[in-house]
This record gives structure tokens, sequence and C-alpha cells, in this order.
């Protein structure tokens, strides 16, 4: 494993979910005494993990005094268990990153998501609209910034191997899976030539600890979620919820389109900030952490 990887975890530290005896990494920087409104709690995407926002802390620190980044199950250094051991629904990684603030005694924050993170938050954002997380988290979340993700399926253009895995044939798929291919499908999706073969070694890296580039077909089901409960249960809660909300989008995005954002803006969630980041692709604090960094710092001092 690269060195720059090492260094990523042995920063953090783990601890087992409660149910299910899972480890889970975390990084935790800052101040741990931090109030909910200093503090930044960030969501990473498919097929990323903490890492991917290793660009972009130092200048997130430079406003907030506590962030926290983790990696869901079947991510980064997490583990990454079969289909016997874990259902990979947003649901239960809504879960995981509760019981993650939970252990680090969190009571609320910014939240800030990217991709299948966005779909998680969505359904953290539901269960805030409706009065079910839990007590200890009482200051909940004092805004949401969602940044290039499919929270609109029917308007993703999803690559075509997405789609494949989804399918019967995706175990078979996902045990073929090689470096040249994954490199393939990273660019496809990311829409723009800024992403560095070192930021794709990196993610191949990390994605091939446990096996996981061999599980993708389970962590991909994220998407079946969004098919049954975008429309019913995640969008009308964004529509409803009371805390600010920051569209924040790479134009660039050949998968989760920017006319993504500006569907959410005009039919979801109209009273939404939205940041249109130009030229900016798919996985965007990666390929572009400074422009990243501008604009979603941008709607903080904004709102402040």
């Amino acid at each position: 494993m690269d060195a720059e990887l090492s260094a990523w975890e042995s920063g953090g530290g783990y601890f087992n979910l409660a149910a299910t005896g899972h480890r889970v990494f975390f990084r935790d920087f800052g101040a741990a005494n931090a109030e909910p409104d200093d503090t930044a709690l960030l969501m990473h995407g498919f097929p990323e993990s903490s890492f991917s926002w290793h660009k972009v802390v130092e200048g997130l620190l430079g406003h907030f005094r506590r962030v926290v980044v983790f990696d869901l199950i079947g991510y980064g250094f997490s583990d990454k268990p079969g289909a016997d051991a874990y259902g990979y629904s947003l649901m239960e990684q809504a879960d995981v990153a509760l019981q993650v603030w939970g252990q680090l005694g969190l009571r609320g924050g910014h939240l800030i998501a990217h991709d299948m993170g966005d779909s998680v938050s969505t359904e953290l954002v539901a269960r805030l609209v409706a009065g079910l997380l839990p007590a200890w988290f009482d200051s909940g979340f004092r805004s949401v910034t969602f940044t290039n993700g499919s929270m609109v399926l029917e308007l993703a253009k999803l690559r075509v191997t997405q789609r494949l895995l989804l399918t019967r044939i995706g175990p078979v798929l996902a045990s073929l899976v090689v470096k040249k291919a994954f490199a393939q499908q990273v660019r496809s999706a990311q829409g723009s030539d800024a992403l560095s073969d070192r930021d794709i070694e990196l993610m191949w890296q990390i994605n091939r600890l446990g096996d996981g580039h061999r599980k993708t077909y389970l962590t991909i089901r994220y998407l079946l979620d969004r098919r049954r409960f975008e429309a019913t249960r995640w969008l009308p809660a964004l529509g409803a919820a009371s805390m600010p909300i920051h569209l924040c989008w790479g134009d660039a995005d050949a998968v989760a389109r920017v006319e993504m954002a500006h569907h959410l803006k005009r039919h979801v969630c109209p009273n939404a900030h939205l940041t249109v980041m130009p030229g900016v692709g798919h996985f965007c604090q990666l390929s572009d952490p400074q422009q990243w960094l501008d604009s979603v710092l941008a709607f903080y001092s904004d709102a402040a």
C-alpha cells in the first residue's frame, strides 16, 4: 500500500459496530470540544473512501474547528463483508454514520456529502424531518451541502458497468475487474481530464483492500434504494427540511449531470443555495480541490 494511504490510516482509529461487530475506520481532525456550529461531518461516495477528502481537510479546518470523516462499510479501511453479513442498504449506512458520530460524542454539525454520500445524507435528513434521529444528536444538522451525486436517478447517466453490476451477472463482472477497467470507469464518470493518474491509483489501491474491488456489485446496491425511496421518502424530506441546503455541483460531471442540481433547485428544494463549479467533474474534491473549497466555504461565509 502506498505510503500516503498508510499515513492516512495511521492518523485515524477504528471501532466495532454494536449490532454486527464490523470494524469502521474514522479520522477526527481539530478540536474535540468544538460545538456543532463549528463541526463539519463529511460523507464520501462510491467507489471512494474518507481518503477522498484528504486534499480539502486542511482548508475546511480554516473555517471549522472540527472535521470528522469515516469509511462506510464496504469502503476504504472499514470492513468489507460479503452479502451474507451485510445488506449494503442506504438505511444501514445511515445507521453506521450515526454510530460513528455517537462514538465520537457529536451532537450535530454541518453535513457535507458527495456522490453516494448524498444518498445516505438524504436518509439522515428524512429521519431528522420525521423526528427519528437519536436524542443525543439534539443539535441536528446545522446545514447540508450536497455535491455531485445521483439524487434524481432518472436524470443520471449511469455507466454501462454500473448498470450491469446491478444485474445477475454483477458478481461475475466484479470478480473480473482489473486496474485498467477501473481507471476507465472512473475517468468516464469524471467527465473532465482534471483527475490525475495518481488520484486513480490511490483510489484503486484503497478499493482493493479486503477485496473491495470484487464487491462493487454489493456496494452499488444503494441505487436500488434510490429507485425505491427517492420519490416517496427522500426528495419530499428535502423539500420539508428547514436547515440551509447547498447544492454545489461541478458542471462537467458525466453521470450526476448538472441538470440534476437545477432540477433539485426548481422542483424539490427551491430555498436551497445553488453553486455551479464550471469545468469541474464528478470527483470534484479530488480533481479541483481549491475550487471545491472556495465554492463550499463561500456558502458558509454568506450564511454567517
